[in-house]
């Protein structure tokens, strides 16, 4: 299929260079870094010995959602998908648009949070001020998302297969060198439920969503993917199930290797484990958590560039900040002004309370995105639609939505239902439960 590089008005337009396997590195990229790197410590710290229990539980809310993400993305395959669906599901451009804004404070701010755990572990290589070490970082990998979509995406790929490496490394030394790995399986199941168990595990759910986020993040890609309604579908459903299985492993391997305490206050628990099982130095984990915690900065700044030239080329921000350079295909201004906002919130804000609030700010928008699509599908049902394989109103006239054939990927109504419930439910009530 040969590349869309302009417009019908002339102007440049994102190359369809990504292939499925492009897609899913990329939304592992996203994912993984500072959620499972970073995070697992106060995540195993609210919930000790249940913590893989709430992974699972954040990954089956993930489900649902990814879900209703694979069905509006076959159905419209554009840049700033949030935005789209929420506009196309309510008929509300304003609510369209302050969905798009929710993705990329979403964005940006945990691309702060990681260059902040990132500035961590270089500085156990390099005796650097933080705020020096968070500066070079965003500003290397903002060039980086900068320089090409194909070329980006491919340095960031390279970077997710080292970083799930590491995970798989921590995996495999647990089941080979941990001497109750497996003999202690059972106490992942907790005793009983007490208001202090079942807090724990829900307020470890709510890092398990940050730890989550990214998989919708392929659909925010979908105008420079071949073929996007087959393969957005499959390239989210991948994504979140092969990031599920190494976040309950993972997790289950530190916990029966170093005691939960001292996981919890660990600066780098991965490094932790990593020593606590081999012997060795920490720092060859830290190597690997520093590719980890970057590449997650590069995907998240290309994320927030493409929502913020989706919304500025729908009219909902200015048009000037669409503008894609013809040298390297990329919205160069949108990159920009991204990295400028990141390294500004990684100078001011702290991590832990960035990662609560990426959580319920996801959380709220997923909830949204879901009920669009309740919304656009009751509309359907009401008209005889339900199921037609063509494009629906709602997508029709979308820039990049007729690019290939084919049916689209289609769920039951209450899968979207349920999926914005269960992203309440977890909202409201971590702070309830939690003691």
């Amino acid at each position: 299929m040969p590349e869309t590089t302009t417009e019908e008005g002339g102007k440049p337009e994102l190359r369809r260079t990504l292939t499925l396997w492009h897609a899913v590195l990329y939304g592992m990229g996203v994912t993984i870094g500072a959620g499972i790197y970073v995070l697992i410590g106060p995540a195993i710290g609210r919930a000790g010995m249940a913590a893989p229990l709430a992974f699972l539980l954040a990954a089956g809310v993930m489900a649902l959602t990814a879900a209703s993400f694979a069905e509006l993305g076959s159905r419209m395959p554009v840049a700033a998908g949030e935005a789209a669906y929420v506009r196309a599901g309510f008929q509300s451009s304003r609510l369209g648009a302050w969905a798009g804004l929710l993705v990329i404070a979403i964005a940006l701010i945990s691309a702060a949070a990681i260059s902040v755990g990132s500035a961590g572990y270089i500085r156990v290589f390099v005796d650097v001020p933080e705020s020096v070490v968070v500066m070079l970082v965003v500003l290397a990998m903002g060039a980086v998302a900068a320089w090409g979509i194909k070329e980006s995406v491919s340095l960031a790929a390279v970077m997710t297969l080292i970083e799930v490496g590491g995970l798989l490394m921590i995996v495999a030394l647990g089941f080979a060198f941990g001497t109750d790995t497996v003999s202690r399986l059972p106490e992942a199941i907790p005793g009983g439920f007490s208001q202090e168990v079942v807090g724990g595990i829900a307020a470890t759910a709510l890092i398990a969503v940050f730890a989550f986020v990214g998989f919708e993040g392929i659909a925010n890609i979908a105008e420079e993917v071949h073929e996007p309604r087959r393969t957005l579908p499959r390239a989210i459903f991948l994504t979140l199930a092969a990031t599920t299985v190494l976040y309950v492993l993972v997790v289950w391997v530190a916990l029966t290797a170093a005691p939960a305490e001292v996981l919890a206050t660990s600066e780098a628990p991965l490094a932790e484990v990593f020593t606590r099982l081999t012997g060795a130095s920490p720092r060859i984990m830290s190597a690997i958590a520093v590719v980890a915690t970057l590449n997650g900065v590069i995907v998240q700044i290309i994320m927030a560039s493409r929502v913020i030239y989706g919304l500025g080329r729908q009219g909902n921000l200015p048009s000037w900040i669409a503008a894609v350079n013809p040298a390297t295909g990329t919205p160069l201004t949108a990159t920009f002004v991204s990295s400028g906002i990141v390294l500004a919130l990684a100078l001011l804000l702290p991590l832990g309370e960035l990662a609560d609030l990426t959580s319920q700010v996801t959380l709220v928008l997923f909830a949204l995105v879901n009920l669009a699509l309740v919304a656009i599908k009751l509309r359907e049902r009401g008209r005889g639609e339900a199921g037609s394989p063509g494009s629906p109103p709602e997508s029709s006239g979308a820039p990049g939505s007729g690019t290939d054939e084919g049916a689209r990927f289609l769920v039951p109504v209450w899968v979207p239902a349920l999926g914005a419930a269960s992203c309440l439910v977890i909202l409201l009530a971590e702070p309830i439960l939690r003691v």
